[in-house]
């Protein structure tokens, strides 16, 4: 079996992630807070427990609690990438641990993206195509992405100029 890949995500990623759940998570709690107003303003009209919604209410604040300060450490410890020559091993997975090889001879194209809360925190996810698929190895340090797409880019040339 082969040795888990040697280079690791940006710490930073962990601060990134958190704050991207905590965004869908704000939102997702919209909804209580709408079935509550709804209650309150059409009252026995909307059939709508206050309990139910309490309820409702405290089951998202837990799971985003747990999602924010859980999750991300997690999935930071378990993402794992190497390039080499031939190959493009990543790894990741919270519970089911997934290990991808992409052989560079298959690779179309790599890019490097930034959405606005990457940008605050310098990092960039750089992205894998191939015929089949698109991988993604999220948030390296800008440089770290930069010097990766070009490495990627320069391996998949040498592999295609090989067959």
């Amino acid at each position: 079996m082969r040795s888990i890949p040697k280079h690791t995500l940006s710490k930073s990623a962990v601060k990134a992630w958190r704050i991207s759940i905590a965004v869908v998570l704000l939102i997702i709690f919209m909804i209580p807070v709408a079935l509550g107003m709804i209650d309150v303003f059409w009252g026995d009209e909307s059939n709508l427990s206050p309990w139910l919604i309490g309820a409702l209410a405290l089951v998202i604040l837990i799971g985003g609690i747990l999602a924010i300060f859980l999750i991300p450490e997690i999935r930071w410890q378990r993402w794992h990438y190497q390039i080499d020559e031939h190959e493009i091993d990543l790894q990741s997975g919270i519970f089911i641990i997934t290990r991808t090889l992409i052989p560079l001879k298959r690779v179309q194209h790599v890019d490097t993206r930034q959405g606005p809360i990457l940008r605050s925190f310098d990092l960039a996810d750089v992205t894998i195509s191939t015929a089949a698929t698109t991988h993604r190895i999220p948030a390296l340090d800008q440089d770290t992405a930069d010097h990766v797409r070009n490495q990627i880019s320069k391996f998949a040339r040498l592999a295609k100029e090989d067959v």
